[in-house]
């Protein structure tokens, strides 16, 4: 938790931004596994919940009046039997004020007080939900059908949250850089231990381990795999082949539930092959090419933009693509390599407030994705940097087989793209280098105190002397 002002004050500038009606805030509860008693953990609590209320309790439930300044904190203190189990927690009364919140009371008040919003015809503004429970409790309140609440939400309260979660403060940049030394930790774990004969789930295991015992959890469910093409590989019960190459990508979150994405991608045998290192190097260099032209007022969309142009030009210099570089652009040719954006944004969620709708996180009015282009449909980010924006930087070249026969079948793009080149390549996998970064006040920087390494020789180098 921050202090208790931090929270004081972001309800009141969400009150003012949004202007009139109640705001309807639900917290997660806990969700079972598999039958109720067995609960995922540990608990997370909703992100929006979390950055105006700071509680990481279950079963609780904000209302902020806009118009009155009235603030509500809704739940159920605790029984003796719970005690019993898992031990004393404070009482609502104590959570209120410990986030200055004058108001409380069980929690069958909150539809007391929504009904009482709805008889004087009131606007209850809500976020789209994800969870079922959410859903449950929306249509329970205000007789929405489950079906019918993301085109319901609030459209105002929506823009609001994402107004204020998207420039992050000094303290909320203090929790990112420690979410960054988790991944540091993560990553270099597994180039410490990958090798031969290793299963990718013995060592996606071990990584998991990390931000356990750092943090809170794993920020999303871990990628490695040898099949680095298929862009959410799960790990398998493989073992690590000699002369493949590996790809990790994982991240943690803090205590505080701020997260961090980096992804590597690692020799099994310590040593990049000659072709392998030719494509490497290509993703390693249009990864530092976002570093040097990211910053405010630039759109990142043609920063992604530029990052394929030079990803082309690479290509057709090792003969796998070919003709003019900005018409293959403009045809998305390139997205046959790489059929996603250059990144997201990152917060408490690992792709920030991706819940409230990509179209209103990552775009604007001036920025929209062409949905009717592959690859560029994909995009999650592509309006104006902002200074305190924490955005991905994460190129790929990846030789996925299926789209690339499928693609080849039907001509498509067919004077851009040499398809013949292509067949030596067609069991290669995946590569993806990813960070963190800060967008400054005239550029943009890394997020954590220690560099994950990242280029060939670094990476080489670091296996070598840390091996496990």
């Amino acid at each position: 938790m921050f202090s208790k002002n931090t929270y004081v004050e972001r309800r009141k500038k969400l009150a003012q931004i949004v202007g009139k009606g109640v705001i309807l805030l639900p917290g997660n509860t806990e969700s079972p596994c598999n039958y109720p008693a067995n609960a995922y953990a540990p608990f997370r609590q909703d992100s929006t919940f979390l950055y105006y209320f700071g509680l990481q309790e279950a079963g609780l439930v904000g209302i902020i009046d806009t118009e009155s300044g009235e603030e509500w904190l809704l739940g159920d203190d605790v029984d003796v039997e719970d005690i019993v189990w898992y031990g004393s927690v404070p009482v609502i009364s104590d959570l209120a004020d410990s986030v200055g919140v004058k108001n409380h009371a069980p929690y069958a008040k909150v539809k007391d007080i929504i009904d009482e919003a709805l008889k004087t015809n009131r606007k209850v503004h809500f976020l789209p939900p994800y969870r079922h429970e959410t859903m449950i409790t929306i249509m329970d309140l205000l007789n929405i059908h489950p079906y019918k609440q993301k085109e319901e939400a609030s459209l105002q309260l929506i823009k609001a949250v994402v107004k204020m979660r998207s420039n992050k403060t000094a303290e909320e940049i203090e929790e990112l850089e420690r979410a960054a030394v988790i991944g540091y930790e993560m990553h270099t774990k597994a180039m410490r231990l990958v090798r031969p004969g290793r299963t990718e789930k013995y060592i996606a295991g071990m990584i998991d381990s990390v931000p356990l015992s750092l943090g809170s959890k794993v920020s999303f469910a871990t990628i490695f795999s040898q099949h680095g093409e298929i862009l959410h590989g799960a790990p398998s019960m493989k073992e690590l082949e000699d002369g493949r190459l590996v790809l990790c990508d994982c991240g943690g979150e803090t205590i505080n539930n701020y997260c961090s994405d980096h992804t590597r991608t690692i020799p099994v045998n310590g040593k990049f092959s000659t072709q392998q290192k030719e494509i490497y190097d290509i993703v390693a260099d249009c990864h530092d090419l976002a570093l040097q032209i990211a910053k405010p007022g630039v759109k990142y969309f043609d920063v992604h933009l530029d990052v394929c142009r030079l990803m082309t030009e690479r290509l057709k210099a090792l003969g796998l693509m070919k003709g003019d570089v900005d018409e293959a652009v403009a045809e998305g040719a390139h997205a046959l390599f790489l059929p996603h954006g250059l990144g997201h944004m990152m917060g408490m969620d690992v792709h920030d407030m991706e819940g409230l709708g990509q179209i209103h996180v990552g775009f604007d009015e001036e920025t929209r994705p062409r949905l009717d282009q592959f690859g560029t449909n994909c995009l999650r980010m592509g309006r104006r940097l902002e200074e305190g924006f924490v955005i991905t930087d994460e190129p790929g070249i990846y030789f996925i087989p299926d789209l690339i026969n499928d693609w080849r079948s039907k001509g498509h793009c067919k004077d851009f793209i040499n398809y013949e080149a292509i067949e030596k390549y067609m069991d290669f996998g995946g590569i993806r280098i990813e960070d963190d970064i800060l967008i400054t006040a005239d550029g943009c920087r890394f997020l954590g105190e220690k560099r994950i390494p990242y280029l060939t020789a670094d990476v080489e180098r670091y296996m070598a002397e840390n091996a496990e």
